[in-house]
């Protein structure tokens, strides 16, 4: 089997509402998403999308994805997609580093050696453990009043997890928290996310003040150097997110002891390959995960369930779908969608499971032919 076109298609998502995280410091009203669809001389397709946040939170951004495709794609023409981890090296041979820019192109492959194989992209990553994972909201930073307004929300939804973005002002940030578990039901996980915003001395004050909460703390400093100093001083269990781009970033939360929590976004990592190494070494430390993407729709969220359930359920804590907050669904009907807070992989697929209606997205951007 060999790849013999490539096609990127691009597509604005705007958001269902203006979104602020790291404490309100930014603010995102769309998203740019692209699709990258891998076809063969065997009559299988593959499609996946690839979606960073914005270009204010991370150095990543949708243009960037597809100026890499400009490389990446003519490499590609001509190998056996089924060959994954030669992909990936042919990727990382023609453009080192850029990780997000190759996910797409990594699970477009994963895709067609699923379909391939008559099985879903789950048990190729090493068996799919069938409990759903819940997933958990994102609630934007504002008052507590506000916060809880919009946990009460996702309520109504089904949501039972919740990332609440903190970090505007470290007092502030001390009653939310207080009113938000005061007001926490029965059974609900609340996990607080600062996205970087604390310096370390905020974070350790915060941190000690409620140190009689058992909660959740996500990416609390902008470096590993500073969650490392924030976790020497205090008890809470943290997150990694933002600081996990690369297996030696996994490789050194783990040995530092720096959090006891893997927050895997699909994207950023550079695709399921990789995260995958990522998520062998984590289950061997007995780390615990959260499973999320950058962005983007049913088509990314989906490519997030499968490598969500092949990790033990007890191991995982939750996932996001991007796409409830997002006005554009180019797959209706298809795909890991929400079913009483929690997502699954579709059943009874083979590869991703979602083929994007072309008619519901704009012209290629560029197409890639052997």
């Amino acid at each position: 089997m060999k790849i013999t076109k490539i096609s990127v298609f691009q597509q604005t998502q705007p958001l269902n509402k203006p979104y602020w995280l790291s404490g309100g410091r930014l603010k995102f009203e769309q998203l740019d998403s692209t699709f990258v669809k891998i076809e063969t001389d065997a009559g299988i397709t593959g499609w996946a999308e690839s979606c960073p946040w914005g270009h204010t939170y991370l150095p990543a951004h949708g243009g960037g994805v597809r100026a890499a495709a400009e490389l990446l794609a003519p490499a590609l023409l001509g190998s056996d997609p089924r060959k994954i981890d030669q992909i990936n090296r042919t990727m990382d041979l023609t453009l080192p580093g850029h990780l997000y820019a190759k996910a797409g192109f990594d699970i477009a492959c994963w895709d067609i050696l699923g379909q391939s194989a008559e099985l879903p992209i789950a048990d190729l990553l090493g068996g799919h453990y069938p409990e759903p994972t819940p997933i958990a909201s994102s609630v934007s930073t504002g008052t507590p009043e506000e916060m809880l307004d919009l946990i009460k929300e996702f309520r109504v939804r089904d949501y039972f997890v919740h990332s609440v973005k903190i970090g505007a002002d470290s007092a502030m940030d001390i009653e939310r928290i207080r009113h938000l578990e005061a007001n926490r039901e029965q059974g609900e996980l609340i996990f607080y996310d600062l996205n970087r915003a604390w310096l370390p001395a905020e974070a350790i004050v915060v941190m000690n003040k409620i140190s009689d909460l058992p909660i959740i703390f996500e990416q609390p400093c902008e470096t590993l150097d500073q969650c490392l100093a924030v976790r020497q001083l205090t008890s809470h269990p943290i997150s990694i997110d933002e600081n996990l781009i690369t297996l030696d970033d996994a490789q050194r939360i783990i040995n530092d002891r720096i959090g006891e929590i893997l927050n895997i976004k699909i994207s950023r990592v550079g695709g399921l390959t990789k995260a995958k190494r990522i998520r062998d070494i984590a289950i061997n430390a007995g780390l615990k995960f959260l499973v999320m993407d950058t962005g983007g729709g049913v088509t990314a969220d989906t490519a997030t369930q499968h490598f969500a359930q092949s990790i033990p359920s007890e191991m995982r804590i939750g996932t996001w779908l991007c796409q409830e907050m997002i006005t554009n669904d180019v797959a209706p009907g298809q795909g890991s969608r929400n079913i009483e807070g929690s997502s699954q992989i579709p059943d009874g697929c083979t590869g991703l499971g979602v083929i994007p209606d072309e008619t519901l997205l704009d012209d290629p951007t560029a197409i890639y032919e052997r």
